[in-house]
């Protein structure tokens, strides 16, 4: 176990600390552990490159936790009023639908290589800095005005195109030649 994967591993066990968090109205300290997550992400691939730590559980677990920190703050968010619930729903299932089409990729045998697109890059980010402005604006009570509604259109429409490329991926995949029936 490399010390990369184990500070991925760290920042996934966060997770439910920082979920209770924002469920018991901490959201200053919501705030530090989401800014401490996104620091030892960045961390973690920074050893990974830099010193020929990469790994093939390294290249799962980075975007499991990505994913797991990302689908549960917005759950919590969603579920204690900070976030609307249709944005939660959106965010959710998108990567629902990512995961079950790579599934079902794999069933009938024909398994997809999941590749990150340049949209889905610019989607998660804009997804974490919409959760960070939200835990901030929170936990630190300042009012952040129209930059709020604007980032979170930014999200909803990012998310959406972030889906069609990704279906537009897989129904390629999926129809290219020696596709099982």
């Amino acid at each position: 176990m490399s010390l990369p994967n184990l500070i991925t591993l760290a920042r996934i066990l966060s997770v439910p600390i920082l979920v209770w968090a924002i469920a018991a109205n901490e959201m200053a300290f919501a705030f530090v552990l989401f800014v401490a997550a996104g620091i030892s992400d960045a961390v973690d691939g920074f050893l990974a490159k830099r010193f020929g730590m990469k790994s093939e559980l390294g290249a799962y677990l980075d975007p499991l936790a990505d994913k797991v920190l990302i689908v549960s703050i917005y759950v919590a968010l969603g579920i204690s009023g900070a976030v609307p619930r249709w944005l939660v729903i959106l965010v959710v299932s998108r990567d629902l639908m990512i995961v079950g089409a790579v599934m079902l990729s794999w069933l009938v045998g024909k398994p997809v290589t999941v590749r990150p697109l340049v949209i889905s890059k610019l989607n998660t980010v804009a997804q974490i800095v919409f959760a960070g402005l939200v835990l901030a604006s929170l936990g630190l009570h300042f009012e952040p005005g129209p930059l709020l509604p604007a980032v979170m259109a930014v999200v909803a429409a990012l998310t959406l195109l972030s889906v069609a490329a990704y279906v537009r991926e897989w129904v390629r995949h999926m129809g290219a030649n020696g596709a099982p029936r």
